[in-house]
């Protein structure tokens, strides 16, 4: 007969836990490693009375790797996020920071006065602003009954 250490189930759950975790940092999983394959900026869109507002979030991209243009009432938003230099020196275990180019396209309205749209980058933040052409700009005009 084997002598077998006893060890209550509380402490196996926190161990197998504990294990998987660790496991997970060294080993990354398919599906972990297929989320951090893409760099796709996070975008909002907000209509405004007068405008809309496009805001990506661009961090660690430079402004002079940024370019947006409009074709076929399309616009397109684009640019590469560059890989900084990895030296010899530095032992990585993970690298989960993405590199590379990135797309991203937005149909306008009819209304849009593409001749006007502007763009800020500020702080890794890049703001479109998208003109309504006067004519789709709505007025509140109350009318009296009588």
């Amino acid at each position: 007969m084997a002598i077998t250490r006893w060890t209550p189930r509380s402490m196996l759950g926190f161990r197998n836990e504990f294990d998987r975790l660790f496991d997970s940092f060294f080993n990354p999983t398919e599906e972990e490693e297929t989320f951090l394959a893409a760099f796709s900026p996070a975008v909002d869109i907000e209509e405004r009375d007068k405008d809309y507002l496009v805001t990506a979030e661009l961090p660690g991209i430079k402004k002079e790797d940024i370019k947006m243009n409009i074709k076929d009432n399309l616009l397109t938003i684009s640019g590469e996020k560059k890989q900084e230099k990895k030296t010899d020196k530095n032992n990585y275990h993970r690298t989960e920071r993405i590199y590379g180019s990135f797309q991203r396209s937005f149909r306008l309205p009819d209304y849009a006065d593409q001749e006007n749209i502007s763009a800020e980058f500020k702080d890794g933040v890049l703001n479109v602003t998208i003109p309504k052409l006067k004519e789709s700009i709505s007025k509140s005009i109350d009318i009296k009954v009588k």
